[in-house]
């Protein structure tokens, strides 16, 4: 008797317990906006202090220098084709909060190649860095990229790649993992 009743106290915990992680995985989930929530979100933040300091500085001539670049280099990011590339830095702007990256020249341009925080290794006896063969580049190197992603801040005055795929003398030497949470 005692048995059957402990089990059917364990089974309603279980259930409970799933109903409830079902909820919260629900509600965590948040809706896309519309297009009209996107638009209206963006006119909000346009008409804010950041908003208005960084419309100054698209239409500044740095602003203007630095979309000229992401203009240069769209279509491979946006295909995600090899770029051949001069490493011309090995350290990035000063105060630059991007990670670990280099400077490189594409098609005449210079370009922030960032590749994020360094992450510890999957073993503690690991102590390989992810970024260990990146680090052996030397200034002139000649590296293809791979990027699904470019970006612009006003604090830099470069346009920032995120670099997703490195190769030098056709041998690679970074290539992002997947990251396990999907994001």
């Amino acid at each position: 008797m005692k048995i059957n009743i402990y089990t059917l106290i364990i089974s309603l915990v279980l259930l409970v317990g799933c109903e409830k992680k079902n909820e919260t995985t629900e509600k965590s989930i948040p809706k896309p906006l519309s297009a009209a929530e996107r638009e209206a979100v963006l006119k909000k933040w346009e008409a804010s202090p950041d908003g208005i300091q960084f419309k100054e500085w698209e239409a500044s001539p740095a602003g203007k220098k630095v979309q000229a670049g992401i203009a240069k280099i769209s279509k491979s990011v946006r295909d995600f084709t090899n770029m051949e590339g001069v490493v011309t830095s090995l350290t990035l702007p000063p105060d630059s909060k991007l990670g670990f990256g280099v400077m490189v020249r594409i098609q005449d341009t210079d370009y922030i190649l960032t590749f994020g925080m360094e992450q510890p290794g999957q073993n503690i006896l690991n102590f390989k860095s992810e970024f260990e063969q990146l680090r052996n580049l030397k200034v002139d190197d000649k590296i293809m990229i791979r990027s699904h992603s470019i970006s612009k801040a006003p604090k830099y005055s470069y346009p920032i790649i995120s670099g997703d795929y490195v190769e030098r003398d056709g041998k690679i030497i970074y290539k992002r993992t997947p990251r396990k949470d999907g994001c």
